[in-house]
């Protein structure tokens, strides 16, 4: 019992705790909670749902690859800005060594919706009407429900 606590060894080691005497806060849900994903993983969730949609009718897309970009890039060669509308979605043809690519643009998308279905509804949509470009059909066609609400 006569024995003293040594003193605390004052380094510029790692703090364990604030100056509250909290530690390092965890993340606010726990990862299996739709709460924890973020949005652009929720709406890469809902391209990959519209894809696999279309897949069991066009075993063919398993040839495409789907991709998710935030914005539209304007700047390249053969592109030039338009006051009239962003676009929604693009495509970019097969080439020697690479796969067709369907892009669908998370920003443009989620800025004209309001909520999850109707943001789910357009992000179809596009994917349809991307799809329906790149095999040279009309977007009834690749999908019967094209258009319906």
């Amino acid at each position: 019992m006569d024995t003293p606590v040594p003193p605390r060894a004052a380094g510029p080691g790692p703090r364990r705790r604030d100056r509250h005497g909290r530690g390092m806060r965890g993340p606010i849900a726990p990862p299996q909670v739709p709460l924890a994903a973020s949005r652009a993983d929720a709406f890469a969730d809902l391209v990959q749902d519209s894809v696999e949609r279309l897949e069991r009718r066009w075993p063919q897309l398993t040839d495409i690859d789907f991709l998710v970009l935030e914005v539209p890039r304007l700047d390249g060669p053969g592109h030039s800005w338009n006051d009239e509308a962003v676009p929604l979605g693009g495509t970019i043809a097969a080439r020697e060594g690479r796969r067709a690519r369907v892009v669908i643009y998370r920003r443009p998308v989620e800025i004209r919706t309001k909520g999850r279905d109707e943001r789910a509804a357009l992000v179809h949509e596009v994917v349809v009407e991307q799809v329906a470009e790149l095999l040279g059909l009309t977007p009834e066609t690749v999908d019967p429900r094209y258009g319906e609400d």
